[in-house]
């Protein structure tokens, strides 16, 4: 891949500049599950590479994501229940439409916490990837689905989840993780996803540290990089100008 960038500042720009150079107008049938009124602008296979720093405050200065509903939200998505609808989405800033992306019961019609632990809540103290590279610290099976196939075709109409999955690698004592995510909005979430990703590496290795009791295969292991491939990278056509303003 040539888009190999060295910090997360020129990724973002990167993918602001396609954007911008790229996109072409279209109206798709619904936007987050919800019929859309208004053309957007997207540009199709957006990809980049860039090496993760281990600090935390290293990725808020680079990466710039919605601080504090990023942390947040984060760690509901550790948090080892299959929360719906979870408390963080109140912090959101750019959440208005409570009535609508939400079910009679009072509900998302899916959740990342949903996705993440439904299967496991309750019946292993470890993530199952965690659990996996400890064991198998080379595989190349530790892949996080956060799309189901039940997903294709949905019939109750409202949202599916934009990101496809993750899978995390570990190869030259460094754990890489790579993005796919079918959807995504730049202005409202490229920046969140990005950093959340990034979470998802410092925490997994941190709890395979404490597995392995901060000796043995994992301890010299370090974080890698994040790839990720955007199948659909868009934004609302009047929107347009502002991004155009928006600098990294």
């Amino acid at each position: 891949m040539n888009n190999v960038f060295k910090d997360f500042k020129d990724a973002i720009d990167y993918a602001r500049e396609k954007l911008l150079n790229d996109s072409y107008i279209i109206k798709t049938e619904k936007w987050q599950g919800i019929e859309l009124k208004h053309p957007m602008r997207e540009t199709l296979n957006t990809s980049f590479s860039c090496l993760i720093s281990p600090s935390t405050e290293v990725l808020q200065f680079e990466i710039r994501p919605n601080i504090p509903w990023a942390n947040i939200h984060f760690k509901e998505r550790v948090g080892q229940e299959p929360l719906n609808p979870g408390e963080s989405y109140k912090e959101w800033p750019f959440y208005k439409m409570d009535k609508e992306m939400r079910t009679e019961r009072g509900k998302f019609s899916h959740t990342y916490m949903e996705r993440i632990w439904q299967k496991y809540a309750g019946q292993d103290p470890n993530f199952p990837i965690v659990n996996l590279l400890s064991k198998e610290p080379h595989t190349r099976q530790a892949y996080l689905p956060i799309w189901f196939p039940e997903d294709t075709g949905v019939l109750h109409g409202g949202r599916v989840p934009c990101t496809l999955g993750y899978h995390f690698i570990m190869r030259d004592n460094r754990l890489h993780i790579i993005y796919y995510i079918r959807s995504c909005d730049y202005l409202r979430h490229f920046r969140d996803d990005i950093y959340l990703a990034c979470m998802k590496v410092l925490w997994v290795l941190e709890e395979l540290k404490e597995i392995g009791g901060y000796s043995g295969e994992w301890m010299d292991v370090k974080p890698g990089t994040l790839t990720m491939h955007i199948t659909s990278l868009h934004i609302f056509q009047n929107e347009y100008e502002l991004v155009k303003r928006y600098k990294k």
